[in-house]
């Protein structure tokens, strides 16, 4: 039995299931031409709008990292610091559709065997919001584009009708999948935010409004840390700040809880996972939980803004997995997608030393019978 690293997911074919996800790694044509030469099989590129997007002063990205002996967790550079986590406050893309739809085409023209998706973000609400996302549909697929990803997380946005907080709206969810898929002929995702009470509400409305997949996590919102010598933010500009989006290793268990309910809660769905991914022992998690791809930012950016090195290593460790658990008949992705999402249940279903003892959490009622 030969392994097979391609997989199938929402009807496109993926050389491997490994994808630079919307961020600074994807913002060019440069930059997507040398990630499909480096070796991942798809790239979402940095999100397309329609209205003009001008970035804050100064450094829009930093990353964060931590000492073994100090755990002290900085943006400062310091020898012998681990990586901890990235943190940004930059918008979409600020190159505007006619800037991105030749480029769409000449990136899929020579990359036939690659797949690109494209990342779009307009309003809602209102009926020309509405037709804006249309109107971005019909020019990226027109272009080329293999699929389109709907950036409902972007945790930075002013407009209350833009990014994360579409995807904390159940029914601006659903609108919007809905008239995207209306002018579709290519697979819609929706990238959900994690700051939400239950994504699983949210994950449903985009179902309902027509979904291909769901992919999560986005960042999560946050703020820099306070450098305790100036008593300014670490990242800001003339000493304000506002929140901005962690991701990298810091992210990873809460990313996986995140796809974990909703795994469970829609386990014949498609869905694609994001946060603290470089290497197969992180992407594995994601794919026992169920995902069918996997998204790669924060690690990318730190090897050669695309990760060169990054993908080299997935793939040589995700053929290695696959040879070594052969014998088990996994020769695929799909032999083992979902194995341990079942492992996943509620705390008062975890064993516990005397279970007659444990009344989920609470003290047994006096003078009620005892449960049968």
């Amino acid at each position: 039995m030969s392994v097979d690293v391609t997989t199938k997911f929402t009807g496109i074919t993926f050389p491997n299931p490994f994808l630079l996800s919307s961020a600074p790694p994807t913002e060019s044509e440069t930059n997507i031409l040398r990630a499909f030469e480096a070796g991942w099989g798809g790239v979402v590129t940095k999100t397309i709008g329609l209205h003009p997007v001008v970035n804050v002063y100064g450094a829009k990205a930093k990353f964060m990292r931590t000492s073994p002996d100090t755990a002290v967790v900085s943006m400062k550079k310091r020898p012998d610091a681990a990586l901890h986590s990235s943190w940004n406050w930059e918008l979409i893309s600020d190159k505007t559709l006619d800037w991105w739809e030749p480029r769409i085409r000449r990136i899929t023209d020579a990359f036939p065997d690659r797949v690109l998706i494209a990342s779009i973000m307009a309003g809602s609400g209102n009926d020309k919001e509405l037709g804006h996302w249309q109107t971005l549909a019909k020019a990226c697929q027109n272009a080329g584009a293999d699929g389109l990803e709907l950036n409902f997380s972007c945790p930075h946005m002013d407009r209350k009708d833009m990014g994360s907080n579409i995807g904390k709206d159940q029914g601006l969810c659903s609108v919007v999948t809905e008239a995207v898929k209306e002018v579709a002929k290519v697979p819609v995702w929706c990238k959900l935010t994690p700051a939400t009470a239950d994504i699983v509400i949210e994950a449903a409305a985009c179902f309902r409004g027509g979904a291909d997949a769901i992919v999560s996590s986005n960042t999560f919102p946050s703020l820099p840390l306070i450098d305790p010598e100036t008593l300014d933010f670490e990242i800001n500009v003339d000493g304000f700040v506002s929140s901005g989006g962690l991701g990298g290793p810091a992210i990873l268990p809460m990313a996986l809880a995140k796809m974990a309910q909703l795994t469970k809660a829609f386990p014949e769905k498609s869905f694609s996972g994001i946060g603290g991914i470089s290497d197969m022992s992180q992407a594995l998690s994601y794919f026992l939980l169920g995902c069918g791809t996997v998204q790669v930012c924060t690690a990318a950016m730190l090897d050669h803004a695309i990760g060169p090195n990054i993908i080299k290593r997935l793939d040589q460790q995700y053929r290695d997995f696959l040879e070594k658990h052969e014998a088990e008949g996994w020769s695929s992705l799909e032999d083992f997608r979902g194995a341990r999402r079942d492992r996943v249940v509620l705390q008062s279903e975890i064993r516990r030393p005397d279970a007659s003892e444990y009344h989920a959490g609470y003290d047994a009622v006096e003078g009620y019978a005892t449960p049968v």
